[in-house]
């Protein structure tokens, strides 16, 4: 499992016009599901990113978490990012897991952060969807968390 995080100071997505999920500072969260993820990536993942230490400290340094803040959460469903772009001028979707396991998945991760955090939100999984952020900083990682090994 895949999370794009972004440190913002606001970020909304939009579909159809209309507003489904926005925050002030906090992270924006954007989630790939690959074949083989299953639940515990999806615990993994949320305690990573909840516990990265990526805004600042009285000092400036980067020392506390999304946790710490008690920032917005903002998760918004991508499976792009699970695309192989390792030959070609066009990506290739086959390790990106199946839209409908990629949804039970995506749907448990968001059920797990907000037993661990006080305010999240989300995208629509399978909307077109307009994110808007302000990306403070800018601050972005890429976090990724794979199945363990038979």
């Amino acid at each position: 499992m895949i999370a794009l995080i972004q440190r913002v100071t606001d970020a909304r997505v939009v579909v159809g016009g209309e507003t489904k999920g926005m925050i002030g500072p906090g992270i924006l969260a954007l989630i790939g599901v690959e074949k083989g993820d299953g639940e515990a990536q999806a615990r993994r993942l949320c305690e990573r990113v909840l516990g990265y230490r990526i805004f600042p400290d009285a000092g400036g340094k980067m020392n506390r978490s999304l946790a710490d803040t008690a920032g917005g959460f903002l998760l918004v469903p991508q499976f792009t990012l699970a695309a192989d772009t390792h030959k070609g001028a066009r990506p290739s979707f086959s390790s990106a897991a199946p839209p409908d396991e990629g949804e039970r998945m995506f749907d448990f991760l968001v059920d797990v952060a907000r037993s661990r955090h006080a305010s999240v939100e989300t995208g629509c999984f399978g909307a077109d969807m307009k994110v808007h952020l302000v990306n403070d900083g800018p601050v972005t990682f890429w976090i990724r968390v794979r199945p363990e090994p038979p």
